[in-house]
């Protein structure tokens, strides 16, 4: 492990982030962790990360020298940076932000990693939408406004069970265009099933993930 903490953590890749997103993200998680050319959005913003991570290949000679002294240089090229990042980091909750809207193939990666690394708690952040795994265990989401959206997207085999949405998806293996029915919703999954929330159900998701 490369970074152990008892607060969130926040990853930052090198696709494309919104300036309100580290605004955000900073009332939620003290610790910033850049993966390879993520390092240089965090230059740009002013934001120490703690380490860069990953086989630094898109690092900029700017962010390499203003960080040479926390790099983390992992060469192999067998997984994606994504991966080599959250496989050595130790914290209950790892936002994500600059992985996704770049490279369909990148994001798709990310997906991957996901749905392989489900004992890890992350939340996936994009210009648009917030996205996490169902626990094992369920997860409660609880303040979501009535008739938000929300989707549910298995990532290998699996089957839903939920209350709390408009249409039922008792049994089923997804359901990509629900919504909101109830003060609170239950979700419980067989097998890895992405939860899909519009960005301004980022507090929502991050309690129930931790809860």
């Amino acid at each position: 492990m490369i970074v152990h903490s008892l607060d969130p953590v926040v990853l930052v890749g090198a696709a494309d982030i919104g300036l309100q997103d580290f605004n955000i993200l900073q009332s939620f998680a003290p610790i910033f962790v850049g993966v390879d050319g993520g390092a240089d959005h965090l230059h740009r913003a002013g934001i120490k990360p703690s380490c860069v991570i990953g086989d630094l290949d898109s690092l900029s000679d700017a962010a390499r020298t203003a960080y040479g002294d926390i790099l983390h240089h992992i060469p192999e090229q067998d997984t994606v940076d994504f991966e080599k990042a959250l496989s050595r980091i130790d914290a209950p909750l790892v936002f994500a932000v600059g992985f996704s809207g770049g490279r369909l193939d990148h994001t798709l990666a990310v997906l991957d990693v996901m749905g392989r690394f489900t004992q890890s708690r992350v939340i996936l952040i994009s210009a648009y939408d917030v996205a996490a795994i169902v626990p094992a265990t369920g997860i409660t989401l609880d303040g979501l406004a009535f008739g938000s959206r929300l989707s549910l997207m298995p990532l290998a085999p699996a089957t839903l069970s939920a209350t709390g949405l408009r249409w039922s998806v008792e049994g089923q293996a997804a359901s990509p265009s629900n919504a909101v029915a109830a003060a609170s919703v239950t979700l419980a999954a067989q097998g890895p099933v992405l939860v899909v929330l519009p960005k301004d159900g980022l507090a929502s998701l991050a309690d129930a993930v931790v809860g």
